[in-house]
Formats: structure tokens, C-alpha cells, sequence
């Protein structure tokens, strides 16, 4: 994961290391995401998540392109 201070900076880095660019969320979106999939982390009966229930949170925060998906 990089963070970058806006698209022009992420757009001079993937050009200077000859990367492709994969998903970029904003600030707020990763807020988002992180607050769904780290809310039962320190649960003692946290079980780690199946696939299934991954794609249904990234769907819940709007994350359903090719990238999101499984491989």
C-alpha cells in the first residue's frame, strides 16, 4: 500500500518505477473499508474471513471492479 498526496505524484511514481497502476482509494474510502474489516479483529472468536465474506464487504463500500475480485 502507497499513499500519495494527489494523482499527479501516484502518476510520476508508477512512470519513474515502470508500474502499473492498480486500485486507488481516497483517504475517506479506506476509512470506510478499514472500519467493516478490522470490527471483529480482536473478538476471541475472530475466525479470519472466507473469500465470500470479503467480496461482501468490499461490495458494501463500493470496491467491485476487476481488481476486487478474486483471482
Amino acid at each position: 500500500m502507497l499513499f500519495f498526496r494527489s494523482e499527479e505524484l501516484l502518476e510520476e511514481w508508477l512512470a519513474s518505477n515502470h508500474a502499473q497502476r492498480g486500485a486507488v482509494l481516497s483517504i475517506s474510502k479506506l476509512w470506510e473499508l478499514s472500519q467493516l474489516w478490522y470490527q471483529n479483529r480482536m473478538s476471541p472468536n475472530y475466525h479470519g474471513r472466507t473469500i465470500e465474506e470479503a467480496q461482501a464487504i468490499f461490495r458494501v463500500v463500493g470496491l467491485t471492479s476487476e481488481f476486487w475480485q478474486p483471482c
